[in-house]
């Protein structure tokens, strides 16, 4: 492969995925509406590129993850997958396989707070993607398509993770072994959003939940975070223990003088961080 290709395809996944933090909120676009955001192999690279510069940006409080034009993602380039590349290249085998700086893994692991903002539908991949993030907005025109067994493949990005545990195994099953749309307002019924919202007001009352999170103090949100993701395979006994590991600093942290101090002055705190 030339440079010149490197180069150009390095330049198409900035224009695809775009990033933009304003105070101390992060959001990162999928932008290639033309194809309903369906993810390419430079996009995927992008997109774990700017999770991770938004977790390691110290004054990043939120990541909010959305997509442009009428679709979330509706999934993999399916036209390059039918071709042998990405995922289904034959190059790819059960010993080159490396996930660990994949979106999902990702996603997974940092501990900035998430939220999806789903601008439309989100299919297979995309669907995963959103189960990744911690918090789901969707618009009231949003859906969740889980359509792999009928494209003859699996949820290979976590779906197989979070749907049994978000929702349970009965439920996750019938999902997952149809691969049947779901629509907003049955999103919200099962519990795999938060909240449906008209379509024109998605990214006001997101950001408005963003700032109400990242005006907390963000090393405890952050622990929190943490916590309750390695709760999810923790013995209850050996979780306490871990959290109490986690709450001495944050006692002797400023945030939790000025958040004491602030309850105790009845005005609003000030975080820094520190």
């Amino acid at each position: 492969m030339s440079e010149a290709h490197n180069i150009s395809e390095a330049r198409e996944s900035k224009d695809e995925v775009l990033y933009q933090v304003e105070k101390d909120i992060a959001t990162i676009t999928l932008n290639a509406p033309e194809r309903m955001n369906t993810i390419s192999g430079p996009m995927l690279d992008r997109l774990t590129e700017l999770l991770v510069e938004a977790d390691e940006d110290k004054n990043v409080r939120v990541i909010v993850l959305t997509g442009s034009g009428r679709a979330f993602c509706a999934g993999l380039n399916l036209q390059s997958a039918t071709q042998g590349q990405g995922i289904s290249s034959n190059s790819v085998g059960a010993g080159n396989i490396d996930l660990r700086n994949t979106p999902p893994t990702v996603l997974h692991q940092i501990d900035t707070p998430t939220i999806c903002a789903l601008n439309g539908g989100a299919a297979g991949y995309g669907m995963d993607l959103a189960l990744g993030c911690d918090i789901r907005l969707m618009a009231d025109t949003a859906k969740f398509a889980p359509a792999f067994c009928k494209r003859g493949v699996l949820p290979e990005s976590g779906g197989t993770w979070y749907l049994p545990r978000l929702i349970g195994w009965s439920k996750a099953a019938e999902i997952i072994f149809t691969g049947r749309t779901l629509p907003a307002e049955e999103c919200l019924a099962l519990g795999l959003s938060s909240r449906t919202i008209p379509a024109t007001d998605l990214m006001s009352e997101t950001n408005k939940l963003a700032r109400e999170i990242a005006d907390n103090a963000p090393l405890a949100v952050q622990a929190s975070k943490r916590m309750m993701r390695m709760g999810l395979n923790e013995p209850f006994t050996e979780h306490v223990h871990h959290v109490f590991l986690q709450l001495i600093p944050l006692f002797q942290s400023e945030d939790a003088k000025e958040g004491m101090m602030a309850f105790l002055e009845k005005r609003a705190p000030e975080f820094k961080g520190r």
